[in-house]
């Protein structure tokens, strides 16, 4: 089988995907934007060819690229795993009338406002929402509902470029900050109280054939804007329990709604005063590596599993569910350059057999900004058999590590 990828070398975790592909025996062609020679040796070693592309994209280039390549192949598949892949990797797919993802399938779970009309004709409970092209179209919308509201991008991904707005000031301000213009439209949500996390499938022909559970700590939002915090995604190997069994059925019923057949998707959802409420779900891996994640915490290669459903239709592996295991983001005292780190040696002590992975950039490396996410300076990836136990390790660690810059 002839496999197009599409980005295969960044993020760094992409080349697991390439990997994996070749060892179920696909010949995978590469697609990305970097020359041939900037790729390393285990990105190469994984590619039967590469295309290189100004922008992956651009949908004529992109288009361009795999008529190329179907000049040479069969082409099988193209896949990509980057959300904003999706939609030009969707278009180019069906107009080189390669099996996959259909464009309105992929429209409708990047559309946050279409995504969420179609949850709703189907009876799945999620938050009130409108796309706006307008500031008064906005205020309509808290005129019905009230505040707080949450704006967004209609095709964003995780919290970027969003909002919490809680009364008519700071609407003004970010209506200004963001445009609501009618050039680009925006969603309007009625923001869900409750605790947020997400749940995440590998859907095989229709079916959940893996499935895994996620916890924010704190909410995404809080974790995005606030300096202080050491932010924790962390998954349950609870997810038998039977508090996890509606949250597994609001899933399942997502992926019928949405008529989705093979992939990965990610769901964010939020529990609270209200109940469970579906947020909104991505058809491809959650990002920042949460794979690996589930890959420590149930000894099973998913992205084997990915590929193995991509070449063969079907999976072979089990999930484990031995351990929790958890991401920590150590952020840095402010903006700047990294001067130093306290808490390091003290907690590698107590805890260094529960950290799988690491990354502690040397002193001197710029910092990145609380808003470029939850691997963008320090951190750690933790397993523990016990959940509980695990967030506390956790706390200590968010409490005691320091990432000191000037």
């Amino acid at each position: 089988m002839n496999v197009i990828f599409v980005a295969p070398n960044f993020p760094n975790y992409q080349r697991q995907f390439v990997r994996a592909l070749k060892n179920v025996g696909a010949n995978v062609i590469g697609i990305g934007e970097s020359p041939y020679d900037w790729l390393d040796d285990e990105v190469k070693g994984s590619l039967h060819e590469y295309e290189q592309v100004s922008s992956v994209t651009d949908e004529g280039a992109l288009y361009d690229a795999v008529k190329r390549v179907q000049g040479r192949h069969w082409v099988d598949r193209l896949e990509s795993t980057i959300e904003s892949h999706m939609l030009p990797v969707a278009k180019v797919r069906e107009a080189c009338t390669i099996p996959g993802l259909s464009y309105e399938q992929v429209l409708r779970c990047r559309d946050k406002t279409l995504m969420k009309q179609v949850l709703r004709d189907h009876n799945i409970p999620t938050a009130a929402s409108r796309s706006a092209d307008s500031a008064e179209e906005v205020r309509d919308f808290v005129g019905k509902h009230g505040y707080p509201i949450v704006l967004k991008p209609r095709a964003g991904a995780g919290a970027a470029g969003t909002y919490r707005v809680d009364n008519d000031n700071e609407l003004s301000r970010v209506l200004n900050e963001i445009g609501a213009s009618g050039e680009t439209s925006i969603a309007v949500e009625e923001f869900v109280e409750g605790h947020e996390g997400f749940y995440d499938t590998l859907t095989v022909g229709g079916y959940v054939r893996h499935d895994f559970v996620s916890h924010y700590y704190p909410n995404v939002l809080e974790a995005m804007r606030t300096r202080w915090i050491s932010p924790v995604i962390i998954t349950s190997n609870r997810i038998g329990a039977e508090g996890y069994d509606d949250m597994r059925v609001l899933g399942r019923q997502v992926i019928e709604a949405l008529e989705l057949s093979t992939t990965p998707t990610h769901m964010e959802w939020f529990f609270g005063p209200k109940g469970i409420k579906f947020s909104e779900i991505g058809v491809r891996p959650p990002g920042v590596g949460q794979w690996d994640l589930y890959c420590e915490a149930n000894d099973i290669d998913l992205y084997g599993e990915w590929a193995s459903a991509i070449v063969h239709g079907s999976t072979g592996g089990t999930l484990s569910r031995r351990y929790c295991a958890a991401t920590i983001n150590f952020r840095p005292s402010q903006d700047g350059h990294i001067e130093r780190y306290e808490g390091v040696d003290e907690m590698q002590d107590k805890y260094g057999d529960l950290v799988f992975r690491s990354h502690f950039p040397p002193p001197g490396t710029p910092t990145q900004p609380v808003e470029a996410g939850y691997m963008a300076n320090a951190w750690a990836q933790v397993k523990h058999p016990d959940y509980d136990e695990l967030r506390r390790i956790l706390t200590e660690m968010g409490e005691t590590v320091k990432v000191i810059a000037s």
